[in-house]
This record gives C-alpha cells, sequence and structure tokens, in this order.
C-alpha cells in the first residue's frame, strides 16, 4: 500500500528536507505541501492523504487547529505532529485536537519513517517527552477524579487504620512509626481528600471502595 503524505510547514527548506528523503521510500508518496494551517485543512480536503506531517507554529491557523478541524471533518486522515516543542502547552492540546503521533523535528530520518508505518498500522507513535506528559495529565485527572489514587502507600496504611477506627497513638504502633508522623499523614489526607475529620475520612474510604465496611 503507498502511504499518501501531506507536509504542513511552514519553512520551505523542512518541507524540502522530508520531500527529498521521503521520496526515497517507494511506499510512500508525497501528495502536497502546505505553508501555514489553513493550506493544510484546505489541501487535506482536496488530496485526501493518510497522512499529515503539521508542524504546530504556523502563521494563519496554527497546527493545533488545523489538526482539530482536519480531524472533524476527514477523522480517517492520521495527523502526525512534527515540532521543535515538546512542552505541556504543545502536547496536550495537539492530542486532544486529535494528533495519533507526536514527534520532535531532531528524530533521525529512518525513526519519521517508522512512526509514520506504525500510524498506518493503527498505533499511536509518540515522543518519549510526550509520552510522560500525557501520563502526568493522566495521574493529575485520576486523582481529581479520584483522590484517594494520589496518597502515598503510606497515607493509605494510615486511611485504613483510621477507617478500623484506631486513634493515631495505635496506628503508629501497629505501622512502627511514631505518632507525631501518624499526625502529618492523617493531615495530608484530610487536604488530599478533601474532608475535615477523621470520620469524613473514614465514610470517603468507605464509600470510594477503598475500605470495606
Amino acid at each position: 500500500m503507498t502511504i499518501r503524505i501531506l507536509i504542513a510547514d511552514d519553512h520551505h527548506v523542512v518541507r524540502r528536507g522530508l520531500v527529498f528523503f521521503l521520496q526515497t521510500q517507494k511506499d510512500i508518496q508525497i501528495v502536497g505541501e502546505a505553508k501555514n494551517g489553513k493550506e493544510a485543512v484546505e489541501l487535506t480536503m482536496e488530496l485526501k492523504p493518510n497522512v499529515v506531517l503539521m508542524d504546530l507554529v504556523m502563521p494563519v491557523m496554527d497546527g493545533i487547529d488545523a489538526t482539530a478541524k482536519i480531524k472533524e471533518s476527514m477523522p480517517e486522515t492520521e495527523i502526525l505532529i512534527l515540532t521543535s516543542f515538546a512542552d505541556q502547552d504543545h502536547v496536550i492540546p495537539a492530542i486532544e485536537a486529535g494528533a495519533s503521533g507526536y514527534q520532535l523535528k531532531d528524530i533521525e530520518p529512518d525513526e519519521l519513517v517508522y512512526s509514520i508505518r506504525k500510524l498506518m498500522d493503527g498505533e499511536n507513535t509518540l515522543h518519549p517527552k510526550a509520552t510522560n506528559l500525557l501520563m502526568n495529565r493522566m495521574n493529575q485527572v485520576n486523582q481529581i477524579n479520584n483522590p484517594i489514587s494520589g496518597l502515598t502507600i503510606r497515607e493509605k496504611q494510615v486511611l485504613t487504620e483510621i477507617a478500623k477506627g484506631k486513634s493515631n497513638k495505635e496506628i503508629g504502633a501497629y505501622l512502627n512509626i511514631t505518632e507525631k508522623t501518624v499526625k502529618t499523614h492523617v493531615s495530608n489526607i484530610f487536604i488530599k481528600l478533601d474532608v475535615a475529620d477523621r470520620t469524613q475520612a473514614a465514610l470517603y474510604a468507605v464509600k470510594s471502595g477503598f475500605v470495606k465496611p
């Protein structure tokens, strides 16, 4: 199968370099070039490429908006972000807009081709920095939806004992830690679970299924 590719980048030299290399691949065909996001959207609708190599920072329309518009109209088109930015302000919006891949411009040429082929096989291809940012974002969401997941192992142990009705002294003796340390853990638990006292903490632990009544 021939992979039809559209390249969207506002730098002529970058586009030419990508075209020059990718044309050496027998299974890849460059069907068009766009110098801004608006052109990328228009050419995608016209040329119907399998993959769009999308820069993020471009005039007229940036790559994030272009990605969202393309995925809205042509969800079967794969978007591989190819950019110099690997920070949260770029990675997260790009993935949320519908990009299936995110790579940096210093990627090795052979690795870029490998990423394109993986996209066509239905696999997301993310630079390690992008993956780490996504994992951190998922962890943040999980902690918001389930605050108990944000507790440390020791705090979970303390919460379990709180739910059993034990005092700080009893918890300290059971876990072999000082009563002062227990108090610190209890305070952290109250803050993370947004509860006011031990009763509310215990009730939260039961209602959430963390401990059985």
